[in-house]
């Protein structure tokens, strides 16, 4: 593919990229508030109900990447998944109790069906030189998106109410479905491949071995709602809330391309180390110095951790996939990632009920080590 219908494919899929996640973000900057204060849920039952949505993620990744690899087509995936998040939205806005909030955020969730599929795109119009600057073009796309997101529900919550700003926010999703279906053309493969399926048997040792750590990473990081509700107990109020969530999402915006630039000079790993240092930065904010100050620094690094891990992660899993099954790969991957989501969320909301809120943060600091060392032993591709 040439240079100039590469950057355009990745300019549509930022693009639609970015239109939905200024919807998302109108919902979930306020989505712990929404659920505990207004449909009066628990901490554990917020921990279930975003964990039940980290693991449907990680199945509808797994079966998007799967049948994607399988009939040679992307773009169905990803236009279908946008529409699902925005018949979410309309769903959450309409719940009158938290149980209504489980079907639709099975939809929501499913709606991830686009990533694999998606990720495959850019790493097909990409080379070894470019692709993590490529991948930081979406990620930055994702958080600015989530950055005007924020702000619209920051100056529209006391005006619209919560539902009617979740009834809004269905509708850039509707304008990404169009622009996919209309400005992305799908090429066909060069050449024809026998889909056997892929499973983590053909993972190579350093697939395997990053995926383990990823997991056992994944184990800790309970959902962002937890930090966003640990400033509410600490200072913040209701309508600040979103400001923190608000920050965070600038400083991923601001650094997921330099990291993904970076790590196409130095390499994966250091990327992903440093992506550690920052998530165990805002674990030792939040643990030991949960004031105002603290509370601000801590979602600057909660944002410059996600800006470094997200799209490095992606471009290091597909350079170590089988370069025929890269949709099915990224989805196993992605599946494994989602499914230790559920256990984290709710184990962590157990640990804040059960013990302290401060509990759940030691326990990720712990497995955030253990992810560090693992990683050592993991060999970037040549």
């Amino acid at each position: 593919m040439n240079k100039k219908k590469s950057k355009s494919v990745v300019f549509v899929l930022s693009l639609a990229s970015f239109l939905h996640d200024v919807g998302s973000d109108m919902v979930f900057s306020v989505w712990p508030l929404f659920v505990t204060q207004v449909l009066k849920a628990n901490m554990a039952t917020l921990g279930f109900i975003d964990g039940i949505g980290d693991a449907v993620v990680s199945i509808s990744g797994a079966v998007g990447g799967y049948i994607s690899d399988k009939i040679r087509k992307r773009k169905i995936f990803v236009w279908t998944g946008y529409l699902f998040g925005g018949l979410a939205r309309i769903g959450y806005a309409l719940s009158p109790s938290w149980q209504w909030l489980i079907p639709f955020r099975f939809l929501d969730r499913s709606g991830k069906i686009r990533g694999a599929p998606r990720d495959a795109i850019i790493s097909d119009v990409s080379s070894r030189e470019n692709r993590g600057s490529k991948f930081g073009i979406l990620r930055a796309a994702d958080n600015l998106g989530a950055v005007v997101g924020i702000i619209i529900a920051i100056f529209f919550l006391k005006t619209l109410g919560f539902t009617n700003l979740f009834l809004l926010a269905a509708i850039p999703s509707s304008v990404a479905v169009l622009l996919i279906i209309f400005f992305i053309r799908e090429s066909q493969p060069n050449h024809q491949v026998v889909f056997k399926g892929i499973s983590f048997i053909n993972f190579n040792y350093n697939l395997r071995l990053l995926t383990v750590l990823s997991g056992l990473f994944a184990l800790g990081s309970f959902s962002y709602s937890f930090l966003l509700l640990y400033a509410n107990k600490y200072g913040f109020t209701t309508f600040q809330v979103p400001v923190l969530y608000l920050l965070f999402s600038l400083f991923a915006a601001i650094f997921s391309i330099p990291f993904g630039k970076l790590s196409d000079k130095i390499g994966r790993k250091n990327i992903l180390y440093l992506s550690y240092f920052f998530w165990a930065m805002v674990l030792m904010l939040f643990i030991f110095y949960s004031n105002f100050v603290g509370m601000i620094l801590a979602f600057i690094f909660y944002g410059l951790h996600k800006g470094a891990l997200e799209p490095v992660q992606k471009t290091l899993v597909a350079e170590l996939a089988p370069s025929d099954y890269v949709a099915s790969t990224i989805g196993a991957f992605q599946m494994v990632i989602g499914l230790l989501s559920l256990p984290a969320s709710f184990l962590a909301g157990f640990l804040w009920d059960r013990f302290s809120p401060i509990t759940p943060f030691y326990f990720s600091l712990t497995l955030t080590l253990i992810s560090v060392i693992m990683l050592k032993f993991v060999k970037e591709p040549a």
